[in-house]
């Protein structure tokens, strides 16, 4: 049947996932870091997602698809929601607040002579706003991007991904700054080798892999890059 769908454009999303959340029928996930409809019986067609999408990536387009099938969205809805997930005020999808839970939690504190990490920080400032793009450092380095949450979810992130490399961080939703701009800077100002993104799961962190993928495009730089997710449990879902 001809009916009205949401179309997205693949080029403008920034896979910052608050379409995910304005969706109330669970038709849209982050898939590779874009959105994407995932079913077209779970979209109304009723356009609650576009005014929420910040980079004006959804329309509504007229063409055939799948019938809308409430049943199917109340069923889907209903396995989406069976978690003890706590859905934050802010309503991002990547603030669903939950306890972790490890085999060794104690109720009292760790013990003072833990052997500590040494730190594998190569360079100052590492926050990506305050590195300036033309600091020697980046010459001939191999370039660490990571998300800020990641530091504290992965335990051993200085003895596995910061050890020969220079570590950048930030957090794409909450600074307010364009970082495909400085990540471009870095780039065409500096011969780097290898580019390393590591990023949580939660959808907002597509923003730090679409800025780095972004800047490559506009430097006209083939470097090596990998992106490695972590799971908000600490343990590494892609590699």
């Amino acid at each position: 049947m001809k009916r009205k769908i949401v179309k997205i454009d693949e080029e403008k999303c920034t896979g910052c996932g608050i379409c995910i959340d304005a969706c109330h029928e669970g038709a849209l996930q982050l898939v590779d870091g874009k959105a994407k409809l995932v079913s077209e019986s779970y979209c109304d067609g009723l356009g609650a997602c576009l005014p929420e999408c910040p980079a004006n990536a959804i329309t509504l387009e007229e063409r055939d698809a799948a019938e809308y099938d409430e049943e199917a969205v109340k069923k889907h809805m209903e396995s989406k929601n069976n978690h003890t997930h706590q859905k934050l005020a802010c309503g991002c999808p990547g603030t669903l607040a939950v306890s972790i839970r490890k085999s060794s939690d104690k109720s009292s504190r760790p013990e003072a002579n833990t052997i500590p990490t040494k730190s594998q920080l190569r360079q100052w400032p590492c926050q990506i706003r305050l590195v300036p793009p033309n600091a020697s450092y980046f010459e001939n380095a191999h370039l660490l991007v990571a998300a800020d949450c990641t530091a504290y979810a992965y335990a051993n992130i200085h003895n596995d991904f910061m050890v020969n490399r220079i570590t950048i961080i930030g957090c794409p939703k909450l600074d307010d700054t364009n970082y495909a701009e400085k990540f471009t800077e870095i780039l065409e100002a500096h011969e780097i080798k290898s580019i390393t993104v590591l990023r949580m799961e939660v959808p907002c962190c597509g923003g730090i892999v679409n800025a780095v993928n972004q800047a490559l495009l506009n430097s006209s730089r083939m470097i090596p890059l990998q992106v490695v997710t972590i799971g908000v449990d600490g343990n590494i879902m892609e590699k």
